[in-house]
């Protein structure tokens, strides 16, 4: 129980502090949602899994329906995985939904890249998805994510993957795989 009216003293506070401005609302989020995924945890260790389903359904009643277990769970994990990140200065430039955005990338180095480039680029979170689905760091050169490991600052040239650029010698609408081939073997040295 006092698990519970602690959380719920977070989110009701939060609910209050978001009709403030917008500034604040985003550091007052990620504050109160780390603040409740750290509860969240603590809660779990002596109560079970189970607490999280009880918080959810009871927390939807009495502060707002948006508090489902799913957003609970993102919580709990949003303080796992960002625990020992310095993220107050982050609080400016990247929402929430950034942060849940980056709950999925489990290795730190990767994950300080698409923090470093949402900020630099202001990314937006839509944004920010579709580099993490194209797996842009993933394409970076060799030398580029040692520079990454040494925490060395990357050129432009580095950062960005040199594309390829494919010239259509016939004028196919649809590219096949087996019409990408022939262009790719037709024009081998430029590849």
């Amino acid at each position: 129980m006092q698990y519970y009216n602690e959380i719920k003293n977070q989110l009701i506070n939060n609910e209050i502090n978001r009709k403030v401005k917008n500034y604040a609302i985003n550091k007052s989020d990620l504050e109160t949602y780390y603040n409740v995924g750290k509860l969240l945890s603590d809660a779990g260790k002596h109560y079970g899994e189970g607490i999280i389903k009880e918080y959810s359904k009871r927390l939807m009643k009495e502060v707002n329906k948006k508090y489902s277990e799913r957003s609970l769970r993102r919580m709990r994990q949003f303080f796992i995985r960002f625990n020992n990140l310095k993220w107050s200065p982050l609080a400016s430039t990247l929402s929430y939904s950034h942060f849940i955005e980056l709950l999925s990338i489990n290795d730190d180095i990767e994950l300080y890249y698409y923090i470093d480039i949402s900020i630099n680029g202001c990314l937006t979170r839509k944004q920010l998805r579709e580099k993490i689905k194209s797996k842009e760091y993933e394409r970076l050169p060799k030398e580029a994510k040692e520079k990454l490991k040494k925490q060395e600052k990357l050129e432009l040239k580095e950062i960005i993957p040199n594309p390829i650029i494919i010239k259509k010698s016939n004028n196919y609408e649809n590219i096949s795989e087996n019409i990408l081939q022939r262009i790719i073997m037709e024009d081998i040295p430029s590849f």
